[in-house]
């Protein structure tokens, strides 16, 4: 707002300090308003990202948390991880298995005749059009090669076309000239590459060394797997075949591991501190001062914040178990009546670990597990379009409102001020208009009384 620079010469006040008092006192609690509204605006904005945040890092967390071989309370190990590595899913038992791998899952992989000039010489010498297919299981893909194309503008168009189809394409280039290179990621009998078509490429090349199956044995039992990865040989089981060690078996053992169970579950009772602990930070309400007066959280009675917390709860205590352990406390795990929070007692967890380790894992993960029901009951929470999404939607809108609000107050203020000024400054001019015809007069006056002596 401009400042002024009256005087009042005729009057003899201050009457800039006359205008920016008025204003002022117009100007102080609109003002003082706004301020109050985008302070309290801007904390709430806060405090519902960090909920935000941290409820979507809870979803998160416990996501991965959400498959048996989390809390199954099994382990597996390999003896040649350089040879076989494993992992565990749903199913898996204890066990101890020797596999022998004899050799590995291979893709096939054709290369076109010698061209010369690298990878700029012609697949197509000619001007007409051709069409280079690929065969594979099967399927014929047409690729066309125009008029003059390069080897390097065919390998573009084959890795465009049919890089969904796991079939790719490259060039290799000596002092001799260049080749086409086409490749799979499909491995395994019955997947060899084959060309045909018009194309100069589609004769005389070399098909190289035919896919092959994994070969490999489970305990003396021979065996046979398109791809290296190999998921139904023993439930719940994956074997990733590495190297081919035919001196050198590898002993994988799946065993039970109450360690890994306890793990997991420690993991979703931290997450979910993590979570109870943001939102209590926002809503709780705190004594302060000699007065024992209160000060509220920036969400303090905020019902988003109560719904949230309430179906958390819920699903806390809604038990899913069927077997021995159907509840969360009967694992040794319970909850504060203050905060919230959760924590897990050792003796009770050790009791129920050995009496139904099966029954805490069927608790917690599977379509209706407590997991599963807490990612269902906060997913409207979340999102562009969620709960908390929109609550920031509609406090930022309240914050450009407000800005709005000070800027026409501003100009309301300067408006004012810009008409008291004009006020002010035509009565000191018409007051000094005034003494001056009063200095005349009384001038005339004494000259009436006083006449000179002749």
């Amino acid at each position: 707002m401009a400042s002024s620079t009256i005087s009042g010469p005729g009057s003899g006040y201050d009457t800039q300090a006359i205008v920016k008092a008025l204003v002022g006192a117009e100007q102080a609690p609109k003002l003082a308003q706004i301020t109050a509204q985008q302070k309290d605006t801007t904390i709430q904005l806060s405090a519902v990202g960090s909920v935000k945040s941290a409820l979507e890092t809870y979803r998160a967390a416990i996501t991965k948390l959400n498959n048996v071989a989390s809390f199954n309370g099994l382990t597996a190990t390999t003896s040649e991880e350089k040879n076989v590595k494993v992992t565990l899913g749903e199913g898996a038992s204890s066990g101890k298995y020797v596999v022998q791998v004899t050799d590995l899952a291979t893709s096939s992989k054709v290369t076109s005749k010698m061209v010369e000039g690298g990878a700029s010489g012609k697949a197509n010498a000619s001007d007409e059009t051709q069409t280079l297919t690929i065969n594979q299981s099967g399927k014929s893909y047409d690729v066309l090669v125009p008029g003059g194309a390069t080897l390097q503008q065919l390998r573009e168009s084959i890795n465009t076309q049919l890089s969904a189809q796991g079939i790719s394409a490259n060039v290799l280039s000596d002092a001799n000239g260049a080749r086409l290179v086409i490749g799979s990621n499909t491995s395994g009998v019955g997947t060899d590459i084959t060309l045909s078509g018009d194309s100069d490429l589609a004769t005389g090349y070399d098909a190289g060394k035919p896919a092959q199956n994994a070969k490999y044995t489970i305990d003396d039992i021979a065996m046979e797997s398109t791809s290296n990865k190999v998921t139904s040989a023993i439930s719940g089981v994956t074997l990733d075949l590495v190297t081919v060690e035919k001196d050198k078996p590898t002993t994988i053992t799946v065993a039970s591991n109450t360690d890994t169970l306890k793990t997991s579950v420690q993991s979703f009772v931290t997450a979910y501190n993590a979570l109870m602990t943001s939102i209590n930070t926002q809503t709780k309400v705190t004594a302060t001062g000699d007065a024992a007066t209160t000060t509220a959280g920036a969400l303090t009675g905020d019902a988003s914040m109560r719904q949230l917390v309430a179906s958390l709860r819920s699903e806390l205590v809604n038990g899913s178990g069927a077997g021995s352990i159907s509840s969360l406390a009967q694992m040794g795990i319970t909850t504060d009546q203050k905060t919230g929070l959760l924590s897990l007692e050792d003796k009770t967890w050790d009791k129920a670990v050995v009496k139904g380790a099966g029954d805490i894992a069927s608790l917690f993960t599977g379509d209706t597990g407590l997991i599963s029901r807490m990612s269902k009951t906060t997913a409207s929470y979340v999102g562009t379009t969620g709960t908390l999404a929109s609550r920031v939607t509609d406090l930022n809108t309240k914050l450009t409102d407000l800005t709005t609000q000070k800027a026409d107050l501003d100009r309301r203020m300067e408006a004012l001020q810009k008409s008291l000024t004009a006020k002010y400054t035509a009565m000191d001019t018409m007051i000094a208009q005034i003494n001056a015809s009063s200095s005349s007069i009384m001038t005339t006056l004494n000259s009436l009384n006083n006449p000179k002596s002749s």
